[in-house]
Protein backbone atom coordinates (compact mmCIF):
# COMPACT_ATOMS: atom_id res chain seq x y z
CA UNK A 1 0.00 0.00 0.00
CA UNK A 2 1.38 3.43 -0.97
CA UNK A 3 2.29 6.54 1.18
CA UNK A 4 -0.58 8.06 0.63
CA UNK A 5 -2.95 5.02 0.94
CA UNK A 6 -1.72 4.89 4.72
CA UNK A 7 -1.65 8.44 5.10
CA UNK A 8 -5.81 8.78 3.96
CA UNK A 9 -6.77 5.14 5.74
CA UNK A 10 -5.37 6.72 8.69
CA UNK A 11 -7.37 9.60 8.74
CA UNK A 12 -10.49 8.25 10.80
CA UNK A 13 -13.82 10.32 11.19
CA UNK A 14 -14.57 11.46 14.97
CA UNK A 15 -18.40 10.44 14.57
CA UNK A 16 -20.34 8.61 11.79
CA UNK A 17 -23.25 10.77 10.48
CA UNK A 18 -25.98 7.68 8.63
CA UNK A 19 -29.02 6.73 8.66
CA UNK A 20 -28.74 3.68 10.71
CA UNK A 21 -25.87 5.23 13.63
CA UNK A 22 -26.55 4.77 16.86
CA UNK A 23 -24.68 7.89 17.77
CA UNK A 24 -26.71 10.15 15.25
CA UNK A 25 -28.35 12.32 17.86
CA UNK A 26 -27.10 12.25 21.67
CA UNK A 27 -30.66 13.24 22.62
CA UNK A 28 -31.71 10.11 21.47
CA UNK A 29 -33.70 7.63 24.35
CA UNK A 30 -32.07 4.23 24.42
CA UNK A 31 -33.60 1.06 25.27
CA UNK A 32 -31.94 -1.20 28.21
CA UNK A 33 -32.57 -4.84 28.19
CA UNK A 34 -32.30 -7.62 29.96
CA UNK A 35 -28.92 -9.10 29.10
CA UNK A 36 -27.43 -6.19 28.30
CA UNK A 37 -26.56 -4.78 24.87
CA UNK A 38 -26.45 -7.93 23.36
CA UNK A 39 -30.11 -8.72 23.68
CA UNK A 40 -30.84 -5.86 20.87
CA UNK A 41 -29.48 -8.01 18.61
CA UNK A 42 -32.33 -10.98 19.78
CA UNK A 43 -35.18 -9.64 17.22
CA UNK A 44 -32.68 -10.04 13.83
CA UNK A 45 -30.97 -12.59 15.79
CA UNK A 46 -34.05 -14.94 15.72
CA UNK A 47 -35.15 -14.03 12.04
CA UNK A 48 -31.50 -14.94 11.01
CA UNK A 49 -32.76 -18.40 12.80
CA UNK A 50 -36.53 -18.39 11.40
CA UNK A 51 -34.51 -17.60 7.99
CA UNK A 52 -32.26 -20.60 8.31
CA UNK A 53 -35.03 -23.33 9.35
CA UNK A 54 -37.62 -22.25 6.25
CA UNK A 55 -35.18 -22.32 3.91
CA UNK A 56 -32.28 -24.05 4.60
CA UNK A 57 -33.69 -26.94 6.23
CA UNK A 58 -37.25 -26.92 4.95
CA UNK A 59 -36.61 -25.68 1.09
CA UNK A 60 -39.37 -22.79 1.37
CA UNK A 61 -38.30 -19.83 -1.27
CA UNK A 62 -41.29 -17.59 0.27
CA UNK A 63 -40.51 -14.10 1.33
CA UNK A 64 -44.35 -13.83 2.69
CA UNK A 65 -43.42 -16.63 5.15
CA UNK A 66 -40.59 -14.74 6.14
CA UNK A 67 -42.89 -11.60 7.49
CA UNK A 68 -43.80 -13.42 10.50
CA UNK A 69 -40.82 -14.70 11.41
CA UNK A 70 -40.09 -11.27 12.08
CA UNK A 71 -43.19 -9.99 13.44
CA UNK A 72 -43.06 -12.72 16.04
CA UNK A 73 -38.70 -11.61 16.82
CA UNK A 74 -40.12 -8.41 17.13
CA UNK A 75 -42.73 -9.60 19.65
CA UNK A 76 -40.17 -11.70 21.68
CA UNK A 77 -37.71 -8.96 22.09
CA UNK A 78 -39.94 -6.43 23.24
CA UNK A 79 -40.59 -9.08 26.76
CA UNK A 80 -36.75 -8.30 27.29
CA UNK A 81 -36.92 -4.54 27.64
CA UNK A 82 -36.87 -3.32 31.01
CA UNK A 83 -39.27 -0.65 32.07
CA UNK A 84 -41.94 0.62 29.76
CA UNK A 85 -42.14 -0.71 26.45
CA UNK A 86 -43.18 2.90 24.96
CA UNK A 87 -40.05 3.55 23.66
CA UNK A 88 -39.67 -0.32 21.97
CA UNK A 89 -42.78 0.00 20.28
CA UNK A 90 -41.84 3.37 18.97
CA UNK A 91 -38.66 2.59 17.93
CA UNK A 92 -40.61 0.03 15.27
CA UNK A 93 -43.22 2.83 14.13
CA UNK A 94 -39.63 5.11 13.51
CA UNK A 95 -37.45 2.36 11.86
CA UNK A 96 -40.25 1.48 9.53
CA UNK A 97 -40.43 5.43 8.45
CA UNK A 98 -36.37 5.38 7.37
CA UNK A 99 -36.18 7.37 4.16
CA UNK A 100 -34.08 4.19 3.11
CA UNK A 101 -36.54 2.00 3.08
CA UNK A 102 -39.23 4.22 1.42
CA UNK A 103 -36.54 4.84 -1.31
CA UNK A 104 -35.70 1.56 -2.39
CA UNK A 105 -39.53 0.59 -1.99
CA UNK A 106 -40.65 3.24 -4.56
CA UNK A 107 -37.93 2.44 -6.87
CA UNK A 108 -38.67 -1.52 -7.18
CA UNK A 109 -42.38 -0.64 -7.87
CA UNK A 110 -41.65 1.10 -11.06
CA UNK A 111 -39.34 -1.67 -11.50
CA UNK A 112 -41.54 -4.29 -11.24
CA UNK A 113 -43.82 -2.64 -13.61
CA UNK A 114 -41.34 -2.53 -16.22
CA UNK A 115 -40.16 -5.70 -15.82
CA UNK A 116 -43.74 -7.37 -15.67
CA UNK A 117 -44.41 -5.32 -19.00
CA UNK A 118 -41.20 -6.57 -20.96
CA UNK A 119 -41.96 -9.84 -20.06
CA UNK A 120 -45.52 -10.01 -21.26
CA UNK A 121 -44.26 -8.19 -24.27
CA UNK A 122 -42.32 -11.79 -25.10
CA UNK A 123 -38.76 -10.49 -24.41
CA UNK A 124 -37.46 -14.16 -23.43
CA UNK A 125 -39.50 -15.35 -25.85
CA UNK A 126 -37.36 -12.93 -28.35
CA UNK A 127 -34.01 -14.18 -26.47
CA UNK A 128 -35.39 -17.96 -27.14
CA UNK A 129 -35.75 -17.01 -30.74
CA UNK A 130 -32.65 -15.95 -31.19
CA UNK A 131 -30.65 -18.55 -29.91
CA UNK A 132 -32.76 -20.84 -31.75
CA UNK A 133 -31.95 -18.76 -35.25
CA UNK A 134 -28.03 -19.33 -34.36
CA UNK A 135 -28.26 -23.02 -34.45
CA UNK A 136 -26.69 -22.86 -30.90
CA UNK A 137 -25.39 -26.44 -29.72
CA UNK A 138 -24.91 -28.08 -26.68
CA UNK A 139 -21.17 -27.13 -25.72
CA UNK A 140 -21.81 -23.45 -26.14
CA UNK A 141 -26.06 -23.25 -24.91
CA UNK A 142 -24.55 -22.92 -21.16
CA UNK A 143 -22.35 -20.12 -21.83
CA UNK A 144 -25.00 -18.27 -24.52
CA UNK A 145 -27.71 -18.82 -21.27
CA UNK A 146 -25.28 -16.98 -19.03
CA UNK A 147 -24.88 -13.97 -21.69
CA UNK A 148 -28.51 -13.81 -22.00
CA UNK A 149 -29.99 -14.20 -18.88
CA UNK A 150 -27.37 -11.37 -17.57
CA UNK A 151 -28.81 -9.03 -20.86
CA UNK A 152 -32.08 -9.77 -19.01
CA UNK A 153 -31.52 -9.35 -15.30
CA UNK A 154 -29.55 -6.68 -16.23
CA UNK A 155 -32.61 -4.75 -18.05
CA UNK A 156 -35.39 -5.68 -15.92
CA UNK A 157 -33.17 -5.60 -13.09
CA UNK A 158 -34.44 -8.49 -10.91
CA UNK A 159 -32.74 -11.51 -10.77
CA UNK A 160 -35.25 -13.63 -8.78
CA UNK A 161 -37.45 -12.97 -12.01
CA UNK A 162 -34.84 -13.84 -14.60
CA UNK A 163 -34.36 -17.05 -12.79
CA UNK A 164 -38.21 -17.88 -12.95
CA UNK A 165 -38.39 -17.05 -16.66
CA UNK A 166 -34.99 -19.15 -18.16
CA UNK A 167 -35.97 -21.70 -15.69
CA UNK A 168 -39.23 -22.42 -17.25
CA UNK A 169 -38.07 -21.84 -20.81
CA UNK A 170 -34.19 -21.84 -21.36
CA UNK A 171 -33.61 -25.07 -18.55
CA UNK A 172 -35.78 -27.20 -20.37
CA UNK A 173 -34.36 -25.99 -23.86
CA UNK A 174 -30.54 -26.36 -22.62
CA UNK A 175 -32.31 -30.35 -21.78
CA UNK A 176 -33.32 -31.03 -25.18
CA UNK A 177 -30.26 -29.91 -27.13
CA UNK A 178 -28.04 -31.83 -25.00
CA UNK A 179 -26.09 -29.27 -22.52
CA UNK A 180 -25.87 -30.57 -18.94
CA UNK A 181 -28.57 -29.69 -16.77
CA UNK A 182 -26.92 -28.78 -13.57
CA UNK A 183 -24.41 -26.43 -15.83
CA UNK A 184 -27.22 -24.70 -17.55
CA UNK A 185 -28.95 -23.95 -13.92
CA UNK A 186 -25.77 -22.89 -13.00
CA UNK A 187 -25.52 -20.70 -15.74
CA UNK A 188 -28.77 -19.23 -15.33
CA UNK A 189 -27.77 -18.07 -11.91
CA UNK A 190 -24.65 -16.84 -12.81
CA UNK A 191 -26.43 -14.92 -14.92
CA UNK A 192 -28.94 -13.51 -12.36
CA UNK A 193 -25.89 -12.57 -9.93
CA UNK A 194 -24.30 -10.40 -12.67
CA UNK A 195 -27.40 -8.62 -13.52
CA UNK A 196 -28.83 -8.33 -9.69
CA UNK A 197 -25.39 -6.96 -9.01
CA UNK A 198 -25.09 -4.08 -12.12
CA UNK A 199 -28.25 -3.01 -13.28
CA UNK A 200 -29.88 0.20 -12.13
CA UNK A 201 -33.22 -0.90 -11.41
CA UNK A 202 -31.97 -3.82 -9.15
CA UNK A 203 -33.10 -3.27 -5.92
CA UNK A 204 -29.83 -4.84 -4.85
CA UNK A 205 -28.33 -1.63 -6.28
CA UNK A 206 -31.10 0.86 -5.01
CA UNK A 207 -30.62 -0.31 -1.57
CA UNK A 208 -26.66 -0.30 -1.49
CA UNK A 209 -26.43 3.13 -3.16
CA UNK A 210 -29.05 4.42 -0.66
CA UNK A 211 -27.46 3.17 2.35
CA UNK A 212 -24.26 4.28 1.62
CA UNK A 213 -25.47 7.73 0.29
CA UNK A 214 -24.48 7.25 -3.51
CA UNK A 215 -26.09 7.89 -6.23
CA UNK A 216 -27.44 4.81 -8.77
CA UNK A 217 -25.87 6.01 -12.29
CA UNK A 218 -22.43 6.49 -10.17
CA UNK A 219 -22.37 3.63 -8.38
CA UNK A 220 -23.26 1.51 -11.39
CA UNK A 221 -20.51 3.15 -13.62
CA UNK A 222 -17.99 2.34 -10.76
CA UNK A 223 -18.66 -1.05 -10.78
CA UNK A 224 -18.73 -2.37 -13.91
CA UNK A 225 -14.67 -2.46 -13.76
CA UNK A 226 -15.28 -5.67 -11.11
CA UNK A 227 -17.96 -7.49 -12.47
CA UNK A 228 -16.74 -7.91 -16.34
CA UNK A 229 -13.76 -9.56 -15.48
CA UNK A 230 -15.36 -11.98 -13.49
CA UNK A 231 -18.11 -12.44 -15.99
CA UNK A 232 -15.46 -12.80 -19.03
CA UNK A 233 -14.22 -15.90 -16.77
CA UNK A 234 -17.56 -17.19 -15.98
CA UNK A 235 -18.13 -17.13 -19.66
CA UNK A 236 -14.97 -19.25 -20.59
CA UNK A 237 -15.35 -21.51 -18.10
CA UNK A 238 -19.26 -22.12 -19.38
CA UNK A 239 -18.00 -23.11 -23.21
CA UNK A 240 -14.88 -25.54 -21.26
CA UNK A 241 -17.60 -26.87 -18.81
CA UNK A 242 -20.26 -27.62 -21.43
CA UNK A 243 -17.77 -29.06 -23.83
CA UNK A 244 -17.10 -32.11 -21.51
CA UNK A 245 -19.80 -32.39 -18.83
CA UNK A 246 -22.83 -34.45 -20.87
CA UNK A 247 -26.76 -34.28 -21.03
CA UNK A 248 -29.54 -36.23 -20.91
CA UNK A 249 -31.22 -38.36 -23.44
CA UNK A 250 -34.39 -36.89 -24.70
CA UNK A 251 -36.90 -38.69 -26.60
CA UNK A 252 -38.87 -37.33 -29.25
CA UNK A 253 -37.89 -33.54 -31.63
CA UNK A 254 -39.12 -31.88 -28.31
CA UNK A 255 -36.75 -28.88 -29.68
CA UNK A 256 -39.53 -27.92 -32.27
CA UNK A 257 -41.67 -26.90 -29.68
CA UNK A 258 -39.46 -23.97 -28.52
CA UNK A 259 -38.98 -22.94 -32.32
CA UNK A 260 -42.21 -22.80 -33.14
CA UNK A 261 -43.41 -20.78 -29.96
CA UNK A 262 -40.59 -18.32 -30.05
CA UNK A 263 -40.89 -14.95 -31.65
CA UNK A 264 -38.35 -12.49 -33.16
CA UNK A 265 -40.34 -9.59 -32.40
CA UNK A 266 -39.79 -9.83 -28.76
CA UNK A 267 -36.74 -8.19 -29.34
CA UNK A 268 -37.59 -4.90 -29.47
CA UNK A 269 -37.61 -5.00 -26.06
CA UNK A 270 -33.94 -4.26 -26.13
CA UNK A 271 -35.00 -0.83 -26.69
CA UNK A 272 -36.50 -0.72 -23.55
CA UNK A 273 -34.08 -2.06 -21.40
CA UNK A 274 -31.23 0.62 -23.50
CA UNK A 275 -33.92 3.34 -22.08
CA UNK A 276 -33.90 2.38 -18.71
CA UNK A 277 -30.00 1.70 -18.57
CA UNK A 278 -28.44 4.67 -20.58
CA UNK A 279 -31.29 7.43 -18.51
CA UNK A 280 -30.51 5.56 -15.10
CA UNK A 281 -26.30 5.76 -15.79
CA UNK A 282 -26.15 9.23 -17.22
CA UNK A 283 -27.40 10.11 -13.75
CA UNK A 284 -31.55 10.78 -13.86
CA UNK A 285 -33.79 9.95 -11.21
CA UNK A 286 -34.39 6.34 -11.21
CA UNK A 287 -38.22 7.06 -11.49
CA UNK A 288 -37.95 8.54 -14.19
CA UNK A 289 -35.51 6.33 -15.90
CA UNK A 290 -37.88 3.58 -15.30
CA UNK A 291 -40.79 5.54 -16.14
CA UNK A 292 -39.23 6.58 -19.61
CA UNK A 293 -38.61 2.89 -20.03
CA UNK A 294 -42.21 1.65 -19.19
CA UNK A 295 -43.73 4.00 -21.48
CA UNK A 296 -41.60 2.91 -24.47
CA UNK A 297 -42.22 -0.74 -23.62
CA UNK A 298 -46.16 -0.10 -23.61
CA UNK A 299 -45.71 1.66 -26.92
CA UNK A 300 -43.44 -1.11 -28.45
CA UNK A 301 -46.35 -3.78 -27.34
CA UNK A 302 -49.12 -1.68 -28.60
CA UNK A 303 -47.19 -0.71 -32.31
CA UNK A 304 -45.31 -4.08 -32.73
CA UNK A 305 -48.97 -6.27 -31.57
CA UNK A 306 -46.96 -7.85 -28.67
CA UNK A 307 -49.28 -7.48 -26.13
CA UNK A 308 -52.93 -6.32 -26.04
CA UNK A 309 -53.94 -3.29 -23.85
CA UNK A 310 -55.38 -5.68 -21.25
CA UNK A 311 -52.41 -7.65 -20.85
CA UNK A 312 -50.79 -4.55 -19.45
CA UNK A 313 -53.86 -3.10 -17.11
CA UNK A 314 -57.26 -4.29 -17.14
CA UNK A 315 -60.34 -3.91 -14.84
CA UNK A 316 -62.71 -6.89 -14.75
CA UNK A 317 -65.96 -5.29 -12.91
CA UNK A 318 -68.95 -7.42 -11.93
CA UNK A 319 -71.68 -7.09 -13.85
CA UNK A 320 -73.89 -5.68 -11.45
CA UNK A 321 -72.03 -2.58 -11.98
CA UNK A 322 -74.09 -0.39 -14.00
CA UNK A 323 -70.42 1.93 -14.89
CA UNK A 324 -68.43 -0.80 -16.32
CA UNK A 325 -71.54 -2.25 -18.09
CA UNK A 326 -71.42 1.53 -19.97
CA UNK A 327 -67.61 1.72 -20.46
CA UNK A 328 -66.83 -2.28 -21.46
CA UNK A 329 -66.24 -0.76 -24.87
CA UNK A 330 -62.65 0.23 -23.44
CA UNK A 331 -59.87 -2.21 -24.42
CA UNK A 332 -58.98 -1.89 -20.71
CA UNK A 333 -62.36 -2.81 -19.04
CA UNK A 334 -64.15 -6.65 -18.75
CA UNK A 335 -67.37 -7.41 -17.73
CA UNK A 336 -67.27 -10.48 -16.06
CA UNK A 337 -69.76 -12.84 -13.94
CA UNK A 338 -68.28 -13.06 -10.17
CA UNK A 339 -69.22 -16.41 -10.00
CA UNK A 340 -67.25 -17.78 -12.81
CA UNK A 341 -64.41 -15.18 -12.83
CA UNK A 342 -63.03 -13.22 -10.09
CA UNK A 343 -63.22 -9.67 -10.30
CA UNK A 344 -60.14 -7.98 -9.99
CA UNK A 345 -57.44 -5.33 -11.34
CA UNK A 346 -55.10 -7.15 -13.58
CA UNK A 347 -52.34 -6.96 -16.40
CA UNK A 348 -48.38 -6.53 -16.52
CA UNK A 349 -48.66 -3.00 -14.34
CA UNK A 350 -50.98 -4.31 -11.51
CA UNK A 351 -49.14 -7.94 -11.36
CA UNK A 352 -45.36 -6.41 -11.64
CA UNK A 353 -45.88 -3.99 -8.40
CA UNK A 354 -48.07 -6.23 -6.67
CA UNK A 355 -45.39 -9.08 -6.93
CA UNK A 356 -43.02 -6.84 -4.29
CA UNK A 357 -45.58 -5.95 -1.55
CA UNK A 358 -44.24 -9.10 0.40
CA UNK A 359 -40.73 -8.01 -0.03
CA UNK A 360 -42.02 -4.40 0.90
CA UNK A 361 -43.21 -5.53 3.96
CA UNK A 362 -40.37 -7.88 5.22
CA UNK A 363 -38.02 -4.96 4.69
CA UNK A 364 -39.90 -2.73 6.30
CA UNK A 365 -40.07 -5.18 9.54
CA UNK A 366 -35.44 -5.82 9.06
CA UNK A 367 -35.13 -2.16 9.21
CA UNK A 368 -37.46 -1.90 12.62
CA UNK A 369 -35.27 -4.78 13.60
CA UNK A 370 -31.99 -2.94 12.74
CA UNK A 371 -33.11 -0.18 14.42
CA UNK A 372 -33.89 -1.39 17.84
CA UNK A 373 -30.62 -2.99 17.78
CA UNK A 374 -29.32 0.59 18.00
CA UNK A 375 -31.17 1.96 19.90
CA UNK A 376 -30.39 -1.22 22.29
CA UNK A 377 -26.76 -0.37 21.60
CA UNK A 378 -26.08 -3.58 20.19
CA UNK A 379 -25.21 -2.16 17.09
CA UNK A 380 -22.65 0.39 18.60
CA UNK A 381 -20.72 -3.13 20.24
CA UNK A 382 -20.17 -4.86 17.74
CA UNK A 383 -19.04 -2.29 15.63
CA UNK A 384 -16.32 -1.08 18.11
CA UNK A 385 -15.51 -4.54 18.52
CA UNK A 386 -14.68 -4.87 14.97
CA UNK A 387 -13.25 -1.56 14.78
CA UNK A 388 -10.92 -2.12 17.83
CA UNK A 389 -10.37 -5.87 17.45
CA UNK A 390 -10.36 -6.73 13.64
CA UNK A 391 -10.44 -3.83 11.09
CA UNK A 392 -8.20 -2.62 12.39
CA UNK A 393 -6.42 -1.05 8.68
CA UNK A 394 -8.03 -0.07 6.01
CA UNK A 395 -7.28 -3.50 4.16
CA UNK A 396 -8.85 -5.65 6.85
CA UNK A 397 -11.61 -3.29 7.07
CA UNK A 398 -12.33 -4.18 3.67
CA UNK A 399 -11.66 -7.70 4.53
CA UNK A 400 -14.13 -7.44 6.86
CA UNK A 401 -16.82 -5.42 5.08
CA UNK A 402 -16.52 -8.28 2.22
CA UNK A 403 -16.32 -11.69 4.49
CA UNK A 404 -19.37 -10.24 6.43
CA UNK A 405 -21.85 -9.08 4.08
CA UNK A 406 -20.84 -12.79 2.40
CA UNK A 407 -21.75 -14.32 5.69
CA UNK A 408 -24.42 -12.44 6.34
CA UNK A 409 -26.05 -13.30 2.81
CA UNK A 410 -25.31 -17.34 3.35
CA UNK A 411 -27.57 -16.65 6.46
CA UNK A 412 -30.71 -14.81 5.33
CA UNK A 413 -31.50 -15.99 1.88
CA UNK A 414 -33.36 -13.16 0.32
CA UNK A 415 -30.42 -11.03 -0.66
CA UNK A 416 -32.12 -7.98 -0.54
CA UNK A 417 -33.03 -8.30 2.97
CA UNK A 418 -29.94 -9.59 4.19
CA UNK A 419 -28.10 -6.28 2.31
CA UNK A 420 -30.50 -4.25 4.41
CA UNK A 421 -29.11 -6.06 7.79
CA UNK A 422 -25.45 -5.82 7.27
CA UNK A 423 -25.91 -2.09 5.50
CA UNK A 424 -25.07 -0.23 8.86
CA UNK A 425 -22.08 -2.14 9.44
CA UNK A 426 -20.92 -1.69 5.91
CA UNK A 427 -21.50 1.89 5.92
CA UNK A 428 -20.19 2.88 9.22
CA UNK A 429 -16.61 0.79 9.33
CA UNK A 430 -16.11 2.03 6.02
CA UNK A 431 -16.88 5.51 6.60
CA UNK A 432 -14.35 4.98 9.78
CA UNK A 433 -11.86 4.76 7.44
CA UNK A 434 -12.89 7.49 4.92
CA UNK A 435 -13.81 4.81 2.36
CA UNK A 436 -16.02 6.27 -0.83
CA UNK A 437 -19.46 6.15 -0.91
CA UNK A 438 -19.01 3.88 -4.43
CA UNK A 439 -16.79 1.46 -2.82
CA UNK A 440 -18.65 0.24 0.09
CA UNK A 441 -21.94 0.17 -2.00
CA UNK A 442 -19.89 -2.09 -4.33
CA UNK A 443 -18.27 -4.22 -1.19
CA UNK A 444 -22.22 -4.68 -0.14
CA UNK A 445 -23.99 -5.34 -3.51
CA UNK A 446 -21.66 -7.76 -5.06
CA UNK A 447 -21.60 -10.07 -1.99
CA UNK A 448 -25.21 -9.80 -1.36
CA UNK A 449 -25.64 -10.84 -5.35
CA UNK A 450 -23.09 -13.41 -5.47
CA UNK A 451 -24.30 -15.42 -2.05
CA UNK A 452 -27.90 -14.86 -2.74
CA UNK A 453 -28.13 -17.19 -5.61
CA UNK A 454 -25.27 -19.91 -4.54
CA UNK A 455 -26.43 -21.86 -1.38
CA UNK A 456 -29.26 -24.67 -2.30
CA UNK A 457 -31.18 -22.72 0.89
CA UNK A 458 -30.63 -19.37 -0.98
CA UNK A 459 -33.53 -17.45 -2.47
CA UNK A 460 -32.24 -17.15 -5.72
CA UNK A 461 -31.80 -20.62 -5.74
CA UNK A 462 -35.15 -21.88 -4.63
CA UNK A 463 -37.13 -19.85 -6.82
CA UNK A 464 -35.39 -21.58 -10.02
CA UNK A 465 -36.21 -25.09 -8.29
CA UNK A 466 -39.68 -23.92 -7.32
CA UNK A 467 -40.03 -23.18 -11.21
CA UNK A 468 -38.40 -26.22 -12.41
CA UNK A 469 -41.05 -28.23 -10.51
CA UNK A 470 -43.65 -27.14 -12.65
CA UNK A 471 -41.69 -28.24 -15.70
CA UNK A 472 -43.19 -32.03 -16.22
CA UNK A 473 -46.49 -30.41 -16.13
CA UNK A 474 -45.67 -28.29 -18.72
CA UNK A 475 -43.73 -30.57 -20.93
CA UNK A 476 -44.92 -34.39 -21.71
CA UNK A 477 -41.10 -35.62 -22.05
CA UNK A 478 -39.44 -33.88 -19.01
CA UNK A 479 -39.14 -36.46 -16.61
CA UNK A 480 -38.94 -35.27 -13.01
CA UNK A 481 -35.42 -36.83 -12.65
CA UNK A 482 -34.14 -34.21 -15.01
CA UNK A 483 -34.45 -31.87 -12.29
CA UNK A 484 -31.34 -30.33 -10.28
CA UNK A 485 -30.64 -30.86 -7.01
CA UNK A 486 -29.86 -27.64 -5.32
CA UNK A 487 -26.42 -28.91 -3.74
CA UNK A 488 -25.39 -30.36 -6.99
CA UNK A 489 -25.23 -26.66 -8.64
CA UNK A 490 -23.09 -25.05 -6.06
CA UNK A 491 -19.91 -25.64 -7.97
CA UNK A 492 -21.52 -24.20 -11.22
CA UNK A 493 -22.76 -20.65 -10.57
CA UNK A 494 -19.08 -19.44 -11.54
CA UNK A 495 -19.86 -15.58 -11.83
CA UNK A 496 -20.90 -15.71 -8.33
CA UNK A 497 -17.62 -17.36 -6.83
CA UNK A 498 -15.77 -15.15 -8.89
CA UNK A 499 -17.59 -12.04 -7.92
CA UNK A 500 -16.62 -13.18 -4.39
CA UNK A 501 -12.95 -13.74 -5.37
CA UNK A 502 -12.72 -10.15 -7.53
CA UNK A 503 -13.40 -8.30 -4.35
CA UNK A 504 -11.55 -10.44 -1.59
CA UNK A 505 -8.57 -9.03 -4.27
CA UNK A 506 -9.74 -6.16 -4.10
CA UNK A 507 -9.81 -5.70 -0.30
CA UNK A 508 -6.49 -7.48 -0.20
CA UNK A 509 -4.29 -5.50 -2.69
CA UNK A 510 -6.29 -2.02 -2.70
CA UNK A 511 -7.60 -2.20 -6.44
CA UNK A 512 -10.00 0.09 -7.21
CA UNK A 513 -10.10 1.67 -3.51
CA UNK A 514 -11.27 5.10 -3.52
CA UNK A 515 -11.43 7.77 -0.48
CA UNK A 516 -14.15 9.93 0.23
CA UNK A 517 -11.65 13.21 -0.71
CA UNK A 518 -10.88 11.20 -4.07
CA UNK A 519 -14.24 11.35 -5.43
CA UNK A 520 -17.72 12.59 -3.73
CA UNK A 521 -20.60 10.59 -4.43
CA UNK A 522 -23.87 12.84 -5.43
CA UNK A 523 -26.64 13.44 -2.97
CA UNK A 524 -29.00 10.65 -2.48
CA UNK A 525 -31.82 12.89 -3.09
CA UNK A 526 -30.50 12.31 -6.76
CA UNK A 527 -32.68 8.78 -6.55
Amino acid sequence: MSDRDDEAAGTRTESVVDEFDADESSNETTIEFYGGRAASAVPIGLFICWAIVQSGLFGIAHTAGLIPGMLLALIVGMFLVKGDWKTYADTIFEGMTQRVAATAIVAWLWAGMFAETIQTGGFVGGLVWAASALDIGAALFPALTFVLAGLLATGIGTGYGTTVAFTALFFPAGVVLGASPVLTFGAILSGAVFGDNLAPVSDTTIVSAVTQDSDIGGVVASRFKYAIVPAIVAFALYVVAGSTMSGIEVAGDARQVFVDSAEPAGLVHLVSMSVVIVTAVRGRHIVEAVSWGLVVAIAANLAFGLAAPADMLVFRAPARSGIAQSVSWLPVVEVVDPQETAAVVGGSIFTGAEGFFPLIVLTLLIVAGARIMIRGGGFAALQNWLLDRVATTVTRAETVMVLGTASVNAMITINTAAEIAIAPYVSNIGRRFNLNGYRRANILDANTSALGYIFPWAGGVLVGVAAMQGLPEAYSWFEPSMMVNPVAVVPFVFHGWLLLVAFLFAALTGFGREYTPDRESEEVSRI
